[in-house]
């Protein structure tokens, strides 16, 4: 099969032939149709997340199933699938009560084996991880769902408990921030998007967010303070910095809640606990979504009321990798998500 491999750390990734994956007993082997660029692929690439070298990255991935291994009772040949980017054993404590996105003996293709960033790919446990497409749905549209898109529906749905009428702020307006504030219009939250980059606030306004902050033209907490009356009600970092995990909790009115949802990969992050203490807020970390709660997600795609389409901004062929991950090497241009087709 052709795919796009690294060498080294920050190498530009070659296209060339390599060994076709083999199908676990519990998995599957996936025809890959499309595969989203993600800043987490970069952060593997820059070996931020170390890798085994050499490697093959990509964990935004949409399928075809090509074949199925023989301990795998719900999925064969020929299903449309998508999975989360963490996959989970299927058989640990987490797994058996639906936690796989916790799992202690989880893989992921792309950072614990080769990913995506191929015409083939093999996925562990099946039958916890995969998750059916509606027909409809095409996998450039779907290719951000394992990651990007779910890991921000349950932090906006399951941790921050958005209600209708409530505020949600969004620190952030990549891939993750973006689909956050989708997922927060859809919801009926005011959103308020908060980015140093004109272009990711356009792209936020026009996704649904009513607000937008500058946060390189003034203290974006306080500004917050002020169009919310008193501060957000759930405010998530999508972007993963001591400044902006900070802010998010500054931003919150008492009660509130924080979602940290971007990689904190620079180790211990200043936290304003005495805020935390005095306002009675609620921090939470969110890492991805098990495949068991995908369905209220899938059935607000198959109905119109999220469409993670509009969040391509790009579409690329596999050649094109190596440009797509050397743009991340400087801010966003919130132009959306790059996606990778395959025949």
């Amino acid at each position: 099969m052709r795919a796009a491999v690294y060498a080294g750390y920050g190498l530009r990734p070659e296209v060339r032939q390599v060994a076709d994956p083999v199908c676990p007993p519990d998995g599957v082997v996936i025809a890959v149709g499309a595969s989203g660029v993600c800043r987490s692929d970069w952060h593997a690439w820059k070996g931020h997340d170390p890798v085994v070298l050499p490697h093959v990255g990509g964990h935004e991935l949409a399928g075809v199933v090509a074949q199925a291994g023989p301990e795998v009772t719900r999925w064969q040949a020929g299903d449309r699938v998508t999975v989360p980017f963490v996959c989970g054993c299927g058989r640990c404590e987490y797994c058996l009560a639906g936690e796989a996105q916790v799992c202690p003996r989880q893989t992921q293709p792309g950072f614990t084996g080769p990913g995506s960033f191929a015409e083939l790919v093999a996925i562990h446990a099946a039958d916890t991880n995969l998750v059916a497409l509606p027909d409809a749905l095409d996998f450039v549209a779907a290719a951000g769902l394992g990651c990007r898109f779910a890991t921000a529906f349950r932090a906006v749905t399951a941790h921050g408990r958005v209600r209708a009428g409530e505020w949600l702020a969004v620190h952030g307006c990549g891939g993750v921030g973006l689909s956050a504030v989708m997922i927060g219009a859809a919801v009926g939250a005011r959103v308020v998007a908060v980015d140093v980059a004109a272009a990711a606030l356009d792209r936020a306004r026009e996704l649904g967010a009513g607000f937008t902050v500058d946060a390189g033209a003034a203290d974006p907490a306080a500004l917050i303070g002020e169009i919310t009356g008193g501060g957000a009600h759930v405010s998530v970092d999508a972007l993963g910095s001591p400044a902006t995990a900070a802010c998010s909790v500054r931003c919150l009115r008492r009660r509130g809640r924080h979602v940290q949802v971007g990689l904190l990969l620079g180790g211990p992050t200043p936290i304003p606990m005495d805020l935390v203490v005095a306002r009675e807020l609620e921090i939470y970390g969110s890492h991805g979504m098990a495949a068991r709660d995908y369905p209220p997600m899938m059935t607000m795609v198959a109905d119109g009321t999220l469409r993670p389409g509009l969040l391509v901004g790009k579409v690329i062929g596999l050649e094109d990798v190596a440009g797509a991950l050397a743009d991340m090497d400087g801010p966003s241009p919130g132009a959306g998500m790059t996606v990778i087709r395959l025949p």
